[in-house]
């Protein structure tokens, strides 16, 4: 596939989701990017902004299968992944796979459940496959994984560890609508659907193999200059040398940057990597993996603090150097 037809087909997602979702732009744009490298994505925001409906439009309008888990403080590891079940009359054990056999999945108010149920997503997540007692099955691809949680309640719930938090390739916030008039088009759009959930009504843009080339696409087809590796390199390493980081993104971060970076160009149409694409991502895809020393952390210094400072410290490469 070219890269323009990939940038036409992506705006046509882009416009589809839109319909139903009447929201922040630029979360749509970053989730497709997400997407289009098999990323997961953590919406870390306040309950009622249209997380949910932003997920199922997403696998709707691209022709995938999607699964909806609610983390509960009961639900456990076998409820994800799966179980082996004897079958008396045939004397034999069945597999019996869990919602995470599927395409796009929904981890909603993932800090609800505990660490052990948390973990069961781990190996899904980075390796695209589970282990059921002892057998290993691959997930089918495309895979990833959309994750919810309120960032302000904290009672009856589990934080995220650094070692789940770095699966996620972002973490987006939606925010409230920004404008009077924004607010307004949300009752007006609920008027005219007539029905609580509009995503029922919305048709594929491109099936699964389509999606698949777009993916392809991507990883084959857009060009990462030297000098932008390196601007990406000096990023993360300078995210990691502040002296108030306990620790610093980790390669897989820098990693992450490089993925959506190539897909934010692909998207725009170009089969080559600028500055821009890297910084465009930077806080997205290197706050969460930032771990402030708890000094610092009672002044209220957060992971995005760190990372601003760090693009401020980070050579751009020019047009020449590329």
């Amino acid at each position: 596939m070219e890269v323009e037809k990939l940038a036409s087909l992506s705006s046509r997602i882009i416009s589809a989701i839109s319909e139903v979702y009447i929201g922040n732009r630029d979360v749509v744009d970053k989730t497709l990017a997400a997407a289009l490298i098999n990323g997961n994505v953590l919406f870390e925001d306040h309950p009622g902004l249209g997380k949910t409906l932003l997920a199922k439009a997403f696998s709707r309008v691209l022709g995938l299968e999607y699964r909806r888990i609610q983390f509960t403080p009961d639900l456990l590891p076998a409820d994800i992944v799966g179980t082996k079940v004897w079958r008396q009359n045939t004397g034999t054990f069945e597999l019996v796979k869990g919602p995470v056999f599927t395409n796009v999945l929904l981890a909603d108010e993932i800090n609800r459940a505990p660490p052990k149920t948390q973990s069961a997503l781990l190996e899904a997540m980075e390796e695209r496959q589970v282990t059921i007692e002892g057998e290993t099955l691959r997930l089918e691809r495309p895979f990833f994984v959309m994750a919810t949680q309120n960032p302000i309640e904290y009672e009856g719930t589990y934080p995220l560890p650094e070692a789940q938090l770095d699966r996620f390739l972002l973490r987006l916030s939606v925010g409230y609508p920004k404008t009077l008039e924004d607010e307004i088009a949300i009752l007006e759009a609920r008027l005219r659907w007539k029905k609580d959930d509009p995503t029922v009504d919305l048709r594929p843009v491109i099936d699964r193999e389509t999606f698949l080339e777009m993916q392809k696409t991507v990883e084959e087809s857009v060009y990462v200059s030297r000098p932008v590796l390196r601007y990406i390199a000096e990023l993360v390493r300078n995210a990691r040398a502040d002296g108030r980081v306990e620790a610093g993104p980790s390669p897989r971060g820098a990693l992450a940057l490089l993925k959506v970076a190539k897909a934010s160009a692909a998207m725009d149409g170009r089969d080559f990597v600028i500055p821009d694409d890297v910084k465009r991502f930077a806080f997205d895809a290197l706050s969460h993996r930032v771990v402030i020393k708890a000094e610092h952390s009672f002044e209220g210094v957060t992971g995005r603090e760190i990372v601003e400072r760090a693009l401020q410290a980070t050579h751009v490469p020019k047009e020449s150097e590329e």
